[in-house]
């Protein structure tokens, strides 16, 4: 069944593609109309008569553009050297929206938006610190700084970008005491959470009697919060006889979101495939990509998103953690869509066959014999990564304007050429 549109033109068909579209159950060969940079159609042999370009997309995959909901883009922020641009790794990947998981607080929250947010190509979202100097140091640790109405609010007044707050790292491996009590970052991000009316997204290390991981997810955390790097090593996801234990099944019944954030250590298999041989997969999937992990072990969103098909998870259950569950977790239902109307952020993908290994944060190899990878990504109906040059002349066919030196002046300053 097509979902028709208003408009009689179309810019841009893909057609022949494979197209996986959870948020709509559409899983089979589909044509997409773009335009104005919206999904104008959906469905089978839709007629190219008024197409201004046809792709054709056949032995591919076409998905709604892919949502990387743990990331670290804040280049913008002096105190920290974990950010990354967010245009790298990205729509390489077929990313079209990428979420910083709270590199920037309250304090600095304003450059950020101007410096990053509104100047990037790809669709930039965050979570607001709950430290007021955000990550990266010490100050992580200073539970003054942790804000809980000054962070709400900043949440509130840009809540256009906005999606939850972050608390992480808090006082890991350490003695508690007066200052540092042990439930003082979640607690504090919660209630700003409250007071803002978004998610609480939390980076946690279980440490000491006091501060136990059943009793985050079963106390601490509230429906529709996120708890992320669930599948690192420090996380007693099994028990000792390699079974998940029951109150991960509990937590996930209250409602608690689990979130991959592979990150340089918080990713294992020893942790992942039992519990998806038992039937707990994660809510969604994310990367945590920033300078610590670029060139190994995470390198991108469709090496992560690699990892679990090659641990055995469906292809179609693959692209909804990576669109349709993330835009729920965030709170943007507009995103990870094909639906009429919505913006075109497409990813195109082949699936290749071959010998194949995808290595965790423990440096262990998981053999696989097929892998996706990124073709074509569109963001709001604009090609953004084309690596094949799809749609693209030969060089030989090329026109007129190939064959001529143009913008001179881009090249040579003004001031070196010769005046007569």
């Amino acid at each position: 069944m097509s979902n028709q549109s208003t408009h009689d033109r179309r810019e841009l068909i893909l057609t022949g593609a494979h197209v996986i579209d959870p948020a709509n159950n559409i899983d089979g060969p589909m044509d997409v109309a773009i335009l104005d940079g919206k999904i104008a159609e959906v469905g089978q042999d839709l007629s190219t008569e008024s197409a201004d370009r046809v792709l054709d997309l056949s032995r591919s995959y076409l998905t709604p553009g892919i949502i990387d909901m743990h990331a670290h883009v804040a280049i913008s922020h002096h105190r920290s050297n974990l950010s990354l641009d967010p245009h790298v790794n990205t729509f390489s990947s077929g990313v079209t929206t990428v979420v910083d998981a709270g590199t920037v607080g309250w304090r600095d929250f304003t450059d950020f938006r101007e410096q990053v947010i509104d100047t990037a190509t790809i669709r930039v979202l965050t979570y607001v610190n709950i430290v007021g100097k955000g990550m990266g140091g010490e100050w992580e640790h200073d539970v003054q700084d942790m804000n809980p109405r000054l962070a709400a609010a900043t949440a509130r007044e840009f809540s256009d970008v906005v999606v939850g707050i972050k608390t992480a790292h808090y006082w890991a491996r350490r003695q508690f005491d007066e200052e540092h009590p042990p439930w003082a970052g979640v607690d504090l991000a919660v209630e700003a959470g409250e007071l803002c009316d978004m998610p609480v997204m939390v980076d946690f290390f279980p440490w000491l009697p006091e501060r136990p991981y059943d009793e985050l997810i079963l106390k601490h955390l509230r429906p529709g919060d996120i708890h992320t790097h669930v599948f690192a090593q420090q996380f007693p996801v099994l028990n000792a006889e390699g079974v998940v234990n029951d109150f991960m099944w509990e937590a996930r019944e209250r409602g608690v979101i689990f979130d991959i954030g592979h990150g340089s250590a918080s990713f294992w298999y020893r942790n992942a495939v039992p519990a998806w041989e038992q039937g707990f997969p994660p809510d969604s999937i994310s990367t945590d990509l920033h300078t610590g992990n670029l060139n190994g072990y995470v390198f991108d969103m469709q090496t992560t998103m690699n990892k679990y098909l090659a641990i055995g998870m469906p292809l179609g259950e693959l692209i909804a953690r990576s669109t349709v569950n993330p835009a729920a977790e965030i709170g943007r239902p507009d995103l990870g869509t094909l639906s009429v109307g919505a913006e075109a952020d497409i990813a195109v993908f082949a699936l290749e066959q071959g010998n194949f290994s995808f290595v965790d944060c423990g440096r262990a190899r998981l053999p696989a014999s097929q892998r996706l990878k990124c073709e074509m990504t569109l963001r709001a109906g604009e090609i953004v990564y084309n690596p094949n040059g799809s749609c693209l002349p030969a060089w030989r066919e090329a026109p007129p304007s190939y064959w001529t030196m143009k913008d001179v002046e881009r090249f040579i300053p003004e001031s070196s050429i010769p005046r007569r």
